[in-house]
């Protein structure tokens, strides 16, 4: 039953490393994707804007000066206006949207068409169980008219000029998405436009997208990094008591195996290999447990995506490893340096 438990312990610690990273990469690739869903081959975003977080706006006045760039066949500004716990609503242009992106899939309701209208996507209206007719309370209520099919842009989407007058951002916009005639002509414009707008951020989509990753986002890479510690900590933990534990209770046997001349290293490397089978076993609870936290995560928080990563299986499998032969060297010193007649009279 120790055992057991102390597998089952190692594999909770695979699991954390394994759930965290693939939260982070699932959010992210999300977030990638719903980019790559506006149909733009530009974004602009203002000067001091994060990669993660859609801050900071701009005036909406920009957007005419982008529509006279060549090769330019579209350009529509969004206002992204954050409602709290990672949500946000996407003011748009509707008719400008659809005419870049392809236009939503309606899959209840329709269209918002007057202010304090809202369209929200299939995820978070399964996850909160909204049908069109029904009032949202997102600081402000809304009118729910249409849910729609996931993967452009945002979650909710609103009228940006009612948007703009609820949150007092009158010609503002948050960010603003460019279609161009060719996507080879994508790096002539971004070039022109660093030019004229020097001080604002501007990337194709697919390098914005590139950013999408937990290296790109330093305070995501510590956190990942703390979680990891904190895991190596908890295998060292688990593994020294179930280790130590057991050299106590084999104490007679491990006098037997001295007295018949088995080394100190033949009694560490017993314990040692013991510790090793404990520790795959731990890992392959986790990598299996790993996937009731992606169902888990889907059925209770189906906003945020889990992946499953299958790169960090490798990373997790000797972090947990590690942590489990550091825990089991002192009690294997231990067993190693008894005295075999001392160890034969132990009761």
């Amino acid at each position: 039953m120790r055992t057991l438990l102390s597998a089952i312990a190692i594999g909770v610690q695979v699991t954390m490393i394994l759930t965290l990273v693939g939260v982070s990469e699932g959010v992210l690739g999300d977030i990638a994707a719903r980019s790559r869903g506006t149909g733009a081959d530009i974004l602009i975003r203002p000067p001091g804007s994060s990669v993660l977080a859609f801050n900071g706006n701009m005036p909406e006045g920009v957007v005419t000066l982008v529509r006279k760039e060549p090769h330019v066949t579209l350009a529509t500004g969004t206002l992204v206006q954050s409602i709290g716990n990672f949500d946000s609503i996407a003011g748009i242009h509707l008719d400008e949207f659809n005419a870049m992106s392809g236009g939503f899939r309606y899959l209840e309701g329709g269209p918002f068409t007057k202010p304090g209208d809202i369209i929200v996507d299939d995820v978070y209206a399964n996850s909160n169980h909204r049908h069109p007719g029904d009032t949202i309370d997102l600081g402000l209520p809304w009118h729910l008219t249409g849910v729609i099919e996931s993967g452009k842009l945002s979650r909710m989407f609103a009228d940006i000029k009612d948007l703009q007058d609820k949150y007092s951002a009158q010609h503002m916009v948050s960010v603003i998405y460019v279609k161009l005639d060719q996507p080879a002509n994508t790096a002539a414009v971004i070039e022109s436009l660093k030019q004229k707008l020097t001080d604002y951020k501007v990337f194709s989509v697919e390098e914005f997208v590139s950013l999408m990753s937990v290296n790109s986002i330093p305070i995501l890479k510590r956190f990942t990094n703390v979680v990891v510690g904190l895991a190596v900590v908890v295998g060292f933990l688990v593994v020294f008591l179930s280790m130590y534990t057991a050299v106590l209770e084999r104490t007679r046997e491990i006098g037997i195996l001295k007295a018949l001349g088995a080394s100190p290293g033949y009694i560490l490397g017993m314990l040692l290999r013991e510790t090793t089978l404990l520790a795959i076993a731990g890992v392959i609870t986790g990598i299996l447990m790993s996937y009731g936290a992606q169902w888990l995560m889907h059925v209770f928080a189906p906003t945020m995506p889990m992946m499953i990563v299958y790169g960090w299986w490798p990373y997790a499998a000797v972090i947990a490893l590690v942590g489990a032969i550091i825990g089991a060297i002192y009690p294997g010193l231990k067993a190693a340096r008894q005295d075999a007649i001392e160890a034969l009279a132990y009761d």
